[in-house]
């Protein structure tokens, strides 16, 4: 089957790459080739492509800015889907309006030009406006949860407008990552503010993830379990520096896995060793933050 020559028959209009490479277009810069990567460019094109994919069977999975995710080394027979064409950004009340394409560094630049403050802390994290409210990003003290007001997503085969309480926020997840809905809109919640105020919160935000370690990674694998410090309980389990070929737990920050030429299996194998350890010497089983790819969203009858 030629996804590709499907995908164009279907819309000659829709942006199509072949051989889409995982290891290119991820932060922990490994994994295998996709048959197709598809960037629809509107809400109305992302909609009927996933109608389409659903009913025709194809599977296929979503990538944002590529953090916090983990590809596997096979290569993929399915189509990955890119919202990054979609990047419109409105500001209406007191909120800003953005699609799923939207970088993080784009919705701070514009929150800021249009004096809207209560973003900052997304300073620093590689995202995507979609990405972000799908995996409910933020940091220790202030996630999506706190400021998305609505989200417009796919929902069996229909465009749908969701409201707070039907995003099933928690740890690093939502209503879209248990479910595999796509997100193609997201409104947050802003406070009107001066300019020198917002700057002087990204710097405060900026300079906390400093000290954050440098390399090729996924951010944090772990989520922190009840308020505890998931790097902490690793670094007390003396694990920081413990390696699989090329992969290795960081010595800065043990939530941190680091790609020094790893594999994605050994990556995985060194997750998995990091976890039986925890779970052995505290009794405490970690839970990934991170996604593995590709998984298929369910079908949407």
């Amino acid at each position: 089957m030629d996804i590709f020559a499907l995908l164009r028959e279907k819309d000659s209009t829709l942006y199509l790459e072949r051989g889409f490479s995982f290891a290119r277009h991820t932060t922990i810069g490994c994994g295998g080739r996709a048959s197709v990567a598809a960037y629809p460019s509107n809400p109305a094109q992302a909609c009927a492509l996933l109608s389409y994919l659903d009913g025709e069977k194809i599977p296929y999975c979503y990538l944002g800015a590529g953090a916090n995710v983990l590809p596997s080394d096979e290569d993929f027979d399915g189509v990955v889907v890119r919202f990054t064409r979609m990047r419109r950004l409105a500001a209406e009340g007191d909120e800003v309006i953005a699609e799923s394409g939207v970088t993080g560094g784009a919705l701070l630049r514009f929150a800021r030009e249009k004096r809207r403050g209560g973003l900052e802390f997304f300073t620093g994290i590689p995202m995507t406006a979609g990405g972000a409210a799908a995996m409910n990003a933020g940091v220790s003290e202030r996630h999506c949860s706190d400021v998305v007001t609505r989200v417009m997503c796919v929902c069996r085969g229909k465009i749908a407008v969701f409201g707070e309480n039907d995003l099933r926020y928690g740890d690093k997840t939502s209503i879209f990552l248990e479910d595999g809905l796509a997100v193609l809109r997201v409104h947050f919640r802003t406070a009107r503010s001066a300019r020198g105020e917002i700057e002087r919160e990204r710097a405060r935000f900026a300079a906390r993830r400093a000290s954050l370690p440098a390399g090729r990674s996924m951010g944090c694998v772990f989520v922190n379990p009840a308020g505890r410090s998931a790097g902490a309980i690793v670094d007390a389990c003396g694990l920081k520096g413990i390696s699989v070929g090329g992969a290795r737990v960081s010595e800065k920050h043990a939530n941190f896995i680091l790609n020094e030429g790893a594999t994605a299996s050994e990556i995985a194998e060194l997750i998995e060793i990091v976890k039986l350890r925890v779970l052995e010497s505290t009794g405490i089983a970690l839970r990934e933050e991170i996604r593995r790819l590709p998984p298929v969203p369910p079908a949407h009858t």
